[in-house]
């Protein structure tokens, strides 16, 4: 899609916000879209990015959800966004603890810890059973759901 058509179908929704998700975003937009979105349509602009690329300016609220363990960012320059409004960290019983040294955050991120969502119910109701006791021993952390996947919806 060109980015007339991508506004154009924006343009079809009520909603206040267009958040830029799926893959990896920020390969594929730059600061003349950003504006153009905001210009043409009037809508906040949102992205979930894996924070290996930098972004570009205007964007209205950034979700940080990395994609690869945690030692592997930490003073690693993978990270490059400069802020991040949320972190969403999936939790597959990794130390949540160096989630807090990314040099995206501030005192203002909110951080959301979700489940690892498996076919297996067994190992799903596992999963969400650690991440509710990793919230309720680290009120930082705030409980995060993929909700279509637990109502069935692909």
């Amino acid at each position: 899609m060109t980015d007339t058509d991508i506004i154009q179908a924006v343009k079809l929704y009520k909603a206040d916000w267009v958040v830029l998700t799926g893959g990896e975003p920020s390969l594929y937009i730059d600061s003349e879209f950003i504006r153009l979105l905001h210009h043409a349509t009037g809508k906040k602009v949102a992205i979930e990015t894996n924070g290996t690329q930098t972004l570009p300016e205007g964007i209205d609220w950034v979700t940080v959800s990395p994609k690869i363990g945690i030692d592997d960012m930490i003073g690693n320059p993978q990270i490059k966004v400069d802020r991040a409004d949320e972190v969403k960290v999936v939790d597959v019983g990794q130390d949540l603890e160096a989630y807090f040294d990314l040099p995206c955050i501030s005192e203002k991120t909110l951080m959301y810890l979700q489940p690892c969502y498996v076919a297996d119910k067994k190992t799903r109701e596992s999963n969400t059973m650690r991440t509710v006791r990793r919230i309720l021993q680290d009120p930082r952390w705030t409980l995060s759901l993929q909700v279509h996947r637990y109502l069935g919806i692909p």
